[in-house]
């Protein structure tokens, strides 16, 4: 049982202070009444003390995994015909997430006090998105709460199998960049110098145009790396500061589809996350064009999401979501068909799950075609340059030995 702290005043007008267990704050406020006690100020004493150790607990992001678990794990105490307050008290004991214990620990005493349960979610919007709290609300309000949240929690699953099947793919291929950048960085500013060096304290030795050319590659290294790297991370942050602008955005998002093999991927994903959230959200009781308004910003993508407030606008005239997601141009035929079909049979949602899937297994096939394909690329130009260095100084060394034969 939650333990208060309260400021009040006597009947005499003295003030008074101290602790008191009880459900919640109402509860509180009602014993110290009795006993003659005008409260001015009371508070939960765990939860301000949370809040004190970590004021930016709020505020903080949750692992994808953390909050699928959370999820699931409600979903089986709900169906186990458990209290709703039990629930949540049990699963925020329960959460090893600090952020996550607190948020849900918080919404408990909310619901505990009235507060429905979506709209304690709500409270905590970096924890629990725009798509979680529609479901929950549709849970609620259909009295299906507890299918819900094993459905959010599939969702919420296969979301972050995803991301991490992309992040996991991508992992080797930044290393190996790093690793590259480094390596060359070191062989043109410390090993080559001291070769090279040698090379020049012998007169007689005309150097070959490549092993000159590769000289003064190397004295720019040493010279400017500064400028190199400053080059590079000025660049970088010049980009995402333009990226991440709303012009830029909107740009930036038209750019990437055009790009091969990654702009491919990018629609694929954004395709995956628009028709598996819009078949979440429908199979939950979520009225067809709320769904519409939450799934366009769950594309990530501002040409894609036109597309989408267009097909929106349609179903508020009474027309179909194919039309104008065909129009659009963004979306293969496949997509559209299957979106026809399941609106004309009235079975949209399985026919949604069932694109995401596919896309999702395509999605994955294509990381790994593409990093199967830069792995051995990245290993071919470190390959090629290391290649050109060592000709760069075998040249003048054989050159040198035929002197000295003669």
């Amino acid at each position: 049982m939650p333990l208060y702290e309260y400021k009040g005043l006597t009947k005499d007008g003295k003030n008074t202070s101290g602790t008191l267990d009880s459900e919640n704050s109402r509860t509180a406020r009602l014993k110290l009444k009795k006993d003659g006690i005008f409260v001015v100020d009371i508070k939960d004493k765990k939860k301000s003390g949370a809040v004190k150790k970590s004021g930016l607990r709020k505020t903080g992001k949750v692992p994808v995994k953390d909050l699928a678990l959370m999820t699931r794990q409600l979903a089986t105490l709900i169906k186990a015909n458990i209290p709703l307050v039990d629930a949540l008290t049990a699963i925020s004991e329960q959460v090893e997430n600090p952020i996550l214990s607190e948020a849900i620990s918080d919404c408990k005493n909310m619901v505990n006090e009235g507060v429905s349960l979506h709209k304690a979610f709500s409270k905590y919007p970096n924890v629990f998105d725009t798509i979680f709290v529609s479901m929950a609300e549709a849970g609620e309000l259909s009295g299906t709460l507890d299918v819900i949240l094993l459905r959010l929690a599939e969702f919420t699953e296969a979301q972050a199998e995803l991301r991490q099947k992309i992040s996991g793919a991508m992992t080797y291929p930044i290393i190996m960049l790093v690793v590259i950048t480094l390596v060359i960085f070191g062989l043109f500013t410390k090993v080559l110098p001291g070769i090279l060096e040698i090379f020049q304290t012998m007169p007689d030795i005309e150097l070959p145009a490549m092993t000159v050319f590769i000289s003064d590659v190397s004295k720019i290294f040493i010279s400017y790396w500064y400028i190199f790297f400053g080059g590079i991370i000025i660049s970088l942050l010049v980009f995402f500061n333009w990226k991440n602008s709303t012009e830029g955005r909107k740009s930036w998002d038209g750019i990437l589809l055009k790009i091969p093999i990654v702009g491919e991927i990018a629609k694929m994903v954004a395709i995956s996350r628009f028709t598996r959230t819009l078949s979440t959200l429908l199979a939950g009781g979520v009225p067809m064009l709320s769904a519409m308004d939450i799934v366009r910003h769950v594309v990530d993508n501002h040409v894609l999401a036109i597309a989408i407030d267009e097909a929106r606008n349609n179903i508020s005239e009474g027309e179909t979501i194919a039309g104008p997601l065909k129009k659009s141009g963004h979306f293969p035929p496949i997509v559209i068909h299957m979106v026809n079909i399941g609106e004309k049979t009235g079975d949209l949602e399985n026919m949604l799950t069932l694109v995401a899937d596919a896309y999702d297994f395509q999605v994955k096939a294509k990381v790994e075609t593409l990093t199967s394909v830069l792995n051995p690329i990245m290993t071919l130009f470190i390959g090629s340059i290391i290649f050109i260095v060592i000709i760069a100084v075998m040249l003048p060394m054989f050159d040198m030995m035929s002197k000295f034969g003669n």
